[in-house]
């Protein structure tokens, strides 16, 4: 049978509806991710459905940006000033869309070189290439292989040579070549394939699949959504500007 609204809902309630263990329930409580519950006379905690709120709200919230910094943004909006706590907020947003853009530029640039096959340079783990040999596959000038290492493009490393040294380009190093000269091709800036191409490195993602990109790219739509479920509740709490209950005098342990 449901609780009495007035009697509020017991700890088990609220994990009952919330999913999370009893434990789970205190130590959120604890560590100010929902309000401070009433305690009864027994000392037992008493919640309402602003925690069970919350609770799901804080789900949404970790599953977008993480638990630790979902733990720290609920306590932190009800504690911050509203123009703080509401540019907290949308600094989650910012941070979205800034990998999501990120992902989208590592799927451009692997779509060009998925795209292109005439411009193809030999991968071997055996010889690195020269800057000759990468220059002729790539039908560019070993100038232009120059100027994109200027410009952070390409990494050559150098070997000792009898002349002095030379550059040497690794397969991984080859196929970030490959990348810069199908983007140039379609008509990309130097600051755009400088920013597709940090962003394959910054992923990690030079030897990723397409399909692994867009799998990316959906988890990311998945936690936006996340995102805006928990905005909604995050919003409430700022504009009440008050914890979701009030705390009584401090109890015996319980519940």
């Amino acid at each position: 049978m449901a609780e009495p609204v007035s009697a509020g809902l017991s700890t088990a309630s609220v994990s009952a509806e919330t999913g999370y263990s009893v434990q789970q329930i205190r130590d959120l409580e604890a560590i100010g991710v929902i309000g401070p519950a009433v305690r009864a006379s027994n000392g037992y905690r008493r919640f309402t459905q602003l925690h069970v709120r919350d609770l799901r709200a804080y789900r949404e919230l970790a599953h977008a940006i993480g638990p630790v910094p979902a733990r720290r943004a609920m306590r932190d909006i009800r504690r911050l000033e509203p123009d703080d706590a509401v540019a907290l907020v949308r600094s989650f947003h910012a941070l979205l869309d800034a990998e999501r853009d990120r992902a989208l530029a590592a799927r451009r640039a692997l779509q060009a070189i998925s795209d292109e096959a005439g411009n193809e340079a030999p991968a071997t783990t055996e010889d690195a290439l020269t800057i000759t040999e990468l220059a002729a596959a790539l039908d560019v000038r070993p100038s232009t292989l120059r100027f994109w290492e200027k410009c952070d493009l390409v990494r050559p490393h150098r070997v000792t040579t009898a002349s002095g040294s030379a550059r040497r380009y690794a397969v991984a190093v080859v196929r970030e070549a490959r990348i810069v000269a199908a983007l140039r091709e379609a008509g990309y800036r130097i600051p755009d394939v400088q920013h597709a191409i940090g962003a394959i490195r910054e992923l990690e993602e030079i030897d990723a699949s397409l399909d692994a990109l867009d799998a990316r790219i959906r988890d990311i739509t998945q936690r936006t959504l996340a995102l805006l479920k928990a905005g909604g509740v995050m919003a409430e709490i700022i504009e009440s500007g008050t914890v979701v209950a009030g705390a009584s005098a401090p109890g015996p342990s319980g519940g």
